[in-house]
């Protein structure tokens, strides 16, 4: 078993001329602390301390050390790549179906091919290719595309036949295959080699590596960090990086200041075999069959076969294991479906000789995607973990992401959704973590269709209506751990039908939807809103709207009562925030931003908001039950209820009044309702909730109310051509692309944060632009629906990729969203994107492989449809505010 396990260390023996290291020992068990004595002291300062010598902390230091940063220390509590790095299968993959892993995966890719030139060490770089196999048409549709994406990125892909999948693979059994996809330049590696070889380089720039020393906490002062406390000394450092895999919970734990990293292990396992009579060839494509759950790949002229099944085993949830990753018992009861799969696809292998079935740790998230980033909590306490048994892949980009946040403050893509920030502290209770991890290391393979939602882990932050809703057929989903509705299932339907569909077509709530939509043009609706984020801002003087209106890109010196629709930009001027602020009184300000944005906007305004006594800043979400209400009757139902005029006049447009509403006081009314239809944002104190809704409910009858959810919102905002953050805004996404320079106070000679950039792009021009896009040749009943991620051609070139899209009831048709890019087709150098390069191209969307006439505009359709026009009868009209 020991030599097993050396082969799939390496044959490399750490040596440097640093004296600090010794060779690598030949025992992979050996645990103590003090079975040698150390080297080198620690230093008693530094700029960077790395806690974790594997995949991931060795990149960071490599990518660091690239960049310029050579004061660095990189702590592992055992020895270099003797953690998950070390029974990592090595498969290096770019199949990814979000767009920021696919990019971290082909960074990876390319540099693991050239880091044994570069370093000296071998790292068993082979590409081999890789088969990702469907059994069913919904899994090939899957394929279909993420194939797209990697075709627009340049990375040679191409959906394949049963027939060519045999050509590739002999030994396959193709019999229930329908199609395949085949990814060429996808490799194999040895993992700890990789990990070695980046070492090796990073102590080549200056990093030094100290092995065998654990890091107890973090000192953090003042909310930040100062140094770290290991079982060898202090060491005063600036930044702290925390790759400790699945130890990354308790370190984060361990600290002065608890940093949450929502991560848990489950047990993996995979197969390893002798070599066959005739050795497989080296070079032979990886296998991935999500169908069956497993993956194949040659080692050693054996094969090494792992998977996901849909029973796993969660570890270590009582507390931290304090030493090396041992080969964990062997279970092969528990093995047994994923082995009884292997053997259907590759039935000659019934003969073959087993080596040993590996059982190792490896770290899962609760949405299945890597977390990296700062802790919203300490300034500079950085995170780099929970891989989901894909921190090979992804090792060589995050690295460098996480290098380049830390030197330069931002990465040099959106990795929003692999932030930590996008974490809140209610996803790092130990049951909800062993509970979800449960349910999403079988999601690595399930086929994820459109919509899909996690289903453990819920109800957890709810509104006070949730029963009321729910008993009228609410239909729930879940965003940072709030749940919202999708639809209502009117009486009489079959609701497990419902729940169980899934599908790349047309959905069965396709009706449902299409009549809430109806109900909100035509009568009036009711949304629960509450899980928006709800901060309150106030001061003693006039140091609330003094930092606000640096820290925004609009004027916020506005009436009193008055709502604001603004940016949070940074430096760049790309959008960190998209919010609605109210005006309370003279010196207080209520803000209202997107369920995700509770941890990273806290974090982004705390840390930029000075330290003023005399201002003060409240996060009031929970205080208050936000009821959307929507359409032209809303100002029927609201002035019955309230006695008040709410007239035009009397309430203009994006205005904020305290009213009472029934026997309520206090509910704060805006004229708004972030879909473009007139209607009014109900911020209604927690306690009268049921009362408000209840008598919303009654008084409405007579207008024919109904309660919508979510995706008649978003039908109705995507129609408007109303941009989103997280979905259709990022950081790297500025109001002039997306035609929001109305909303900028670039002319009031305010300086705020972003007003440089902004000013550059005013003057210069944009790079890209936000779009709107109408499917023409679009069967709603019979093709494939856009969702989002699909790419956007122009004249036969790739320029972008759709960001939301929704059905339009009104239109009659598929609205996407995205945005268009101007590229030298000699060159390939990113041009000047103007409105007559958008207006003058003829468009088409590529949906899983096949594409679609679209329309393109630059403005949306009129709001003013009060009934269903036919469709060459519509026409363009001005923007249409909120």
């Amino acid at each position: 078993a020991a030599r097993m396990f050396l082969r799939l260390l390496s044959d490399v023996r750490w040596r440097v001329a640093n004296p600090k290291w010794r060779r690598m020992t030949c025992s992979p068990r050996s645990t103590s602390s003090t079975a040698e004595p150390h080297p080198v002291s620690l230093p008693a300062q530094t700029q960077v301390v790395i806690c974790g010598g594997g995949i991931m902390g060795t990149s960071v230091a490599y990518h660091l050390s690239k960049m310029g940063w050579k004061d660095i220390v990189l702590l592992e509590q055992g020895r270099l790549a003797a953690g998950t790095t070390r029974f990592c299968a090595g498969i290096v993959s770019t199949a990814r179906h979000v767009s920021i892993e696919l990019k971290m995966a082909d960074y990876s890719n390319k540099l693991y091919q050239q880091l044994e030139q570069e370093t000296g060490v071998k790292t068993g770089y082979m590409k081999t290719g890789s088969i990702s196999l469907a059994q069913t048409q919904d899994r090939l549709i899957s394929l279909k595309r993420i194939a797209s994406s990697l075709n627009v990125m340049g990375i040679p892909c191409e959906i394949i036949t049963p027939k060519q999948v045999a050509q590739l693979h002999p030994l396959i059994n193709i019999h229930d295959l329908v199609g395949a996809m085949y990814v060429p330049e996808d490799a194999l590696v040895s993992s700890a080699n990789v990990s070695l070889a980046l070492a090796t380089a990073a102590s080549r720039n200056g990093v030094q590596i100290h092995e065998r020393t654990s890091v107890s906490h973090v000192s953090v002062q003042k909310g930040r960090v100062t140094g770290v406390e290991t079982d060898r000394g202090q060491i005063q450092c600036q930044y702290f990086v925390n790759c400790a895999g699945q130890w990354a919970y308790e370190l984060g734990h361990s600290g002065e200041e608890p940093v949450n990293i929502p991560l848990h292990a489950c047990e993996h396992f995979y197969l390893l075999t002798h070599p066959l009579k005739e050795p497989l060839a080296s070079n032979l494509p990886t296998i991935v069959d999500p169908d069956g759950r497993i993956y194949i790949r040659n080692w050693q002229g054996g094969i090494l076969s792992g998977g996901f099944e849909k029973n796993p085993k969660p570890l270590f949830t009582e507390g931290r294991n304090q030493l090396e990753i041992q080969n964990l018992q062997e279970d092969w009861d528990h093995f047994e479906p994923l082995l009884s799969a292997l053997l259907r696809r590759m039935p000659d292998l019934e003969a073959l000789q087993i080596m040993q079935l590996v059982n190792c740790p490896e770290s899962f998230t609760p949405d299945m995607r890597c977390i990296m980033g700062e802790s919203p909590t300490v300034r500079g306490y950085f995170v780099l973990a929970g891989m989901n048994s894909a921190g090979i892949s992804y090792g060589g980009g995050a690295g460098k992401y996480l290098a380049e946040w830390m030197v330069n403050g931002y990465p040099s893509e959106n990795v929003w959704p692999l932030d930590l920030k996008r974490f809140g502290t209610l996803q790092s209770s130990r049951t909800f973590l062993r509970h979800r991890v449960m349910e999403v290391m079988p999601l690595m393979c399930d086929l994820k269709v459109p919509r899909w939602d996690f289903q453990t882990g819920r109800q957890l932050r709810t509104s006070p209506l949730y029963d009321r809703l729910d008993a009228q057929g609410a239909r729930w989903m879940e965003k940072h751990g709030f749940e919202r509705v999708k639809y209502f299932v009117p009486p009489g339907k079959d609701l497990l039908d419902l729940d169980q569909s899934k599908t790349f077509y047309k959905p069965d709530w396709f009706d449902i939807v299409g009549s809430e939509v109806k109900c909100c043009k035509e009568a009036v609706c009711v949304i629960d809103m509450s899980s928006f984020t709800k901060f309150e801002i106030s001061s003693t003087g006039d140091q609330a709207l003094e930092s606000l209106q640096y820290l925004f890109s609009n004027d916020l010196d506005v009436p009193v009562g008055h709502v604001v629709h603004t940016g949070m930009l940074n430096e760049k001027g790309g959008y960190e925030n998209d919010c609605s602020i109210a005006r309370l009184s003279k010196r207080s300000f209520f803000m209202i931003s997107p369920t995700d944005q509770q941890v990273h906007c806290w974090a982004w305004l705390k840390n930029r908001l000075p330290d003023d006594s005399n201002l003060t800043m409240e996060d009031v979400t929970w205080k208050y039950t936000a009821l959307n209400l929507i359409g032209p009757r809303a100002v029927d139902v609201l002035s019955e209820l309230s006695y008040a005029p709410i007239t035009p006049e009397h309430f203009p447009s994006l205005f904020c009044k305290e009213m009472s509403v029934g026997y309520a006081n206090g509910i704060r009314v805006m004229s708004i309702t972030h879909t473009g239809e007139p209607g009014f944002m109900l911020y209604i104190p927690i306690e009268y909730a049921l009362h408000v809704y209840n008598e919303v409910m009654n008084m409405g009858q007579k207008y024919g109310i109904r309660n919508a959810g979510y995706y008649a919102l978003r039908s109705l905002r995507i129609e408007k051509f109303f941009a989103f953050w997280g979905q259709d805004l990022d950081a790297f996404t500025t109001p002039m692309e997306c035609g929001r320079e109305f909303q900028v106070k670039l002319e009031k000679g305010m300086e705020f944060v972003g007003q440089e950039a902004l000013l550059e792009q005013k003057q210069d021009g944009v790079y890209k632009r936000f779009t709107m896009f109408i499917l023409e040749d679009h069967d709603t009943d019979a093709d494939l629906w856009p969702w989002w991620g699909e790419p956007i051609f122009r004249n036969g070139r790739y320029v972008g990729k759709t960001t939301s899209s929704a059905y339009s009831y009104t239109l009659e048709r598929h609205v996407c969203l995205g945005f268009v890019q101007h590229f030298d087709e000699k060159t390939g150098e990113a041009l000047v994107v103007t409105t007559d390069f958008i207006n003058q191209g003829e468009y088409e969307i590529d949906i899983a492989g096949q594409r679609f006439q679209a329309k393109a505009k630059l403005y949306p359709f009129s709001s003013l449809f009060t009934h269903r026009r036919r469709k060459d009868e519509v026409e363009l009209s001005g923007y249409q505010r909120e």
